[in-house]
């Protein structure tokens, strides 16, 4: 009886130890060790020949692989940027021919080409998707090294991530702080409202935080108003654009409660992902503030033209002789002969102009110059030959009349 108990006892544990055993084979087949059968080793653990300058080979060993990745990293990163730039081509084109739908223009030759250039592109898309995915593969494929085999958790830079206080200033403090800062940054601000590629404009920044503010934001405004007064439309949506990319940044550290230097890296990771109602909201916002410049242009060109017009009157009403008219309209209207007289200020001349016009056209004319100052009857009273008599314009002699003079124009 004893046996038979020792018997079935080690039949129990034989049991339990086999079961352990299925149960780890199972838990063995959960994890994929595959990964771990294609390492690149160290480049220094190989043995090389006694011959061989071993630290050489090594370092050459080293530097090809580097080479290999880095040319693999440039062509993933071109593949990325041009299937985005695809992407967005293809969103904005979609979104033209909505609204040439919407808009009823029933112009077939241009809805057909729109359509064609949309299937254009899909296919394109569908290439570049193919080629990412193509890459992905070959990077899954490429063997692990002592560089690849582990990487950093997580790499996280903190700028302040407190809000800034909001200061108040007085308009006139303001008012200082801004051509202070643009007096300091001018230049580098310019160079920012000529960028036009995303990662130029993002490198920019970083490379000089102090741009993202209010005040960059401020005289970029400015700038793209005077551009467009200067009917310069390509450089003004060129500088919108950057001003809609700081007032994004801007907004986006307002919502984070963040300062605004440390959301300049989220901001052009999020323009770049091609997210479409991001990027729906960012152009929508730019055609919108194109319009406001276009208008705030018109509005300061017309009042720079309604404010020359007011100084032309007031010009005009100085002049205005004693009758009421301009000497300068009445010169005008003069016969060529008499404003030859005028402007060689030749009184013998124009007396005898005068005394060969029909008298009531003499008079027409001599009564406009009188009241529009260009003729002064008894002008010379005041001067030596005061007690002369003097033929007057019209060839009488012994009138009475002092000599005439008359005011230049």
């Amino acid at each position: 009886m004893l046996f038979h108990e020792t018997v079935v006892l080690a039949q129990s544990e034989h049991k339990k130890t086999c079961e352990k055993v299925e149960v780890l084979k199972e838990c063995a087949k959960m994890v994929d060790y595959s990964k771990w059968d294609n390492i690149e080793v160290s480049d220094d653990e190989d043995e090389t020949h006694p011959n061989i300058d071993t630290p050489s080979l090594f370092r050459w060993r080293h530097q090809a692989r580097l080479d290999r990745e880095e040319e693999a990293r440039k062509e993933k990163e071109s593949v990325a940027s041009q299937s985005l730039q695809a992407k967005v081509k293809l969103e904005q084109t979609k979104k033209q021919l909505e609204e040439l739908k919407t808009s009823g223009d029933t112009e077939q030759e241009k809805l057909a080409k729109i359509q064609s250039e949309l299937q254009d592109l899909e296919l394109q898309n569908k290439k570049w998707r193919e080629k990412e995915a193509e890459l992905e593969n070959k990077e899954k494929l490429t063997p692990w090294n002592v560089d690849t085999l582990s990487k950093d958790g997580f790499s996280k830079t903190r700028i302040n991530k407190d809000a800034p206080k909001v200061e108040d200033l007085t308009e006139e403090e303001r008012s200082e702080r801004q051509a202070t800062f643009v007096k300091k940054h001018e230049k580098n601000i310019k160079k920012y409202g000529m960028h036009k590629r995303w990662d130029d404009s993002g490198a920019f920044l970083q490379d000089h935080m102090e741009l993202v503010c209010e005040e960059t934001a401020n005289y970029l405004v400015i700038w793209a108003i005077d551009l467009q007064v200067e009917d310069k439309t390509a450089l003004m949506e060129q500088v919108a654009h950057q001003v809609i990319v700081m007032q994004f940044i801007l907004e986006l550290a307002k919502s984070l409660k963040r300062d605004p230097r440390s959301c300049i890296k989220p901001f052009f990771t999020k323009i770049k992902s091609a997210d479409k109602q991001y990027m729906e909201s960012f152009y929508e916002e730019l055609n919108l503030f194109k319009g406001r410049i276009r208008k705030k242009a018109q509005e300061r060109i017309d009042r720079a033209m309604k404010e020359a017009d007011e100084e032309m009157e007031r010009e005009r009403q100085a002049r205005l002789g004693p009758g009421g008219l301009d000497p300068v309209e009445v010169f005008e209207t003069l016969p060529k002969e008499l404003q030859a007289c005028f402007e060689s200020k030749d009184i013998s001349l124009l007396q005898k102009m005068i005394g060969d016009m029909e008298p009531s056209e003499a008079e027409y004319h001599m009564k406009r110059c009188v009241d529009s100052g260009l003729w002064v009857p008894g002008g010379g009273a005041s001067e030596g030959n005061a007690g002369e008599q003097e033929k007057g314009p019209e060839g009488d002699a012994g009138a009475g009349s002092e000599e005439p003079t008359y005011e230049s124009v």
